[in-house]
């Protein structure tokens, strides 16, 4: 006689209440953070006197573009975009390669303290900004620039100032990530590269960086989006309000004793565009990077 199992039911049978309250809340929670874009959206194509007389959650009578044309050119949009792309485009070109070398020494070269320091830079992402606003305002008024760097002739107030704070910050997570993803890559690559006489800056430019494209372009897309929304460090370490990036543009908005919420609610909207623009740019890539080693091993 041979022993018979006993029958078991399908296991996907018991999944699937499970599965449906995971879809429900996931969803529950992508409309939670919805909610309040689609009011803003919604606020910005109304009139003030409309939603101040029936509320914000009330039927349209009328639903215009005006506040978005009036938020452009109150706000000085167009001014402030220029100055936020002076300091992000650079701050995250050198984040990437300043990391990028970091990374690369760390994950494909035998150094000697290579985990410790790997530990150093993870380690510095836990310390709060706030702690080095005043250390780091006095630093800055300390350190001259030449007037055609700075028109403080000082670090201070200037865009290179806040072009390295935010690489100084940043650095330490990308170098987190790439040596990590760098670490994924075999390394009979760089040994039949070494074979062939490959000198350190070819296995970094020729041979390991061109592997890490959808790392750089999940880290671009997240550094974008910080040094784009930054709104502290601006407002710490400028003064000149002609410098300072297009988070800051909606003050123009408000007025001193009445504030147009909608008007405020369509600048805002114009503001967070080129985000948006940015992520759907490079989406596939971004969503690439976030299950980057998810098959492996």
């Amino acid at each position: 006689m041979t022993a018979t199992r006993p029958a078991t039911r399908p296991v996907t049978r018991r999944r699937r209440p499970l599965r449906g309250l995971l879809h429900l809340f996931l969803v529950l929670v992508a409309l939670g953070w919805l909610a309040p874009l689609a009011l803003a959206v919604y606020a910005s194509l109304r009139p003030y006197d409309e939603t101040a007389r029936l509320g914000y959650f009330s039927l349209p009578e009328n639903l215009t573009l005006d506040y978005y044309t009036a938020a452009w050119t109150q706000a000085e949009l167009p001014k402030y975009y220029l100055n936020t792309l002076i300091v992000v485009v650079p701050g995250v070109v050198l984040t990437l390669l300043l990391a990028s070398f970091a990374a690369f020494v760390i994950a494909r070269l035998r150094v000697p303290g290579r985990r410790t320091l790997l530990i150093v830079f993870t380690a510095g992402n836990l310390l709060p900004p706030q702690v080095l606003i005043t250390p780091l305002y006095t630093m800055y008024t300390w350190i001259e620039l030449p007037g055609w760097l700075s028109d403080s002739h000082s670090l201070y107030d200037s865009y290179l100032g806040l072009i390295l704070i935010h690489v100084g910050f940043q650095f330490g997570f990308c170098v987190f990530v790439m040596a990590n993803y760098m670490a994924t890559i075999p390394e009979e690559i760089n040994e039949a590269a070494l074979v062939d006489g490959a000198s350190v800056w070819r296995r970094y430019w020729q041979l390991t960086l061109p592997l890490c494209r959808p790392v750089l372009a999940a880290l671009s897309t997240l550094q974008f989006t910080w040094m784009y929304n930054d709104f502290l460090w601006a407002l710490v370490l400028m003064s000149s309000g002609d410098k300072l990036p297009v988070t800051s543009a909606l003050n123009n908005l408000r007025g001193q004793f009445f504030t147009d919420h909608n008007l405020l609610a369509a600048g805002s909207i114009l503001v967070a565009l080129p985000t948006l623009i940015v992520f759907q740019l490079l989406h596939k890539q971004f969503v690439a990077g976030l299950t980057l080693g998810a098959t492996k091993g």
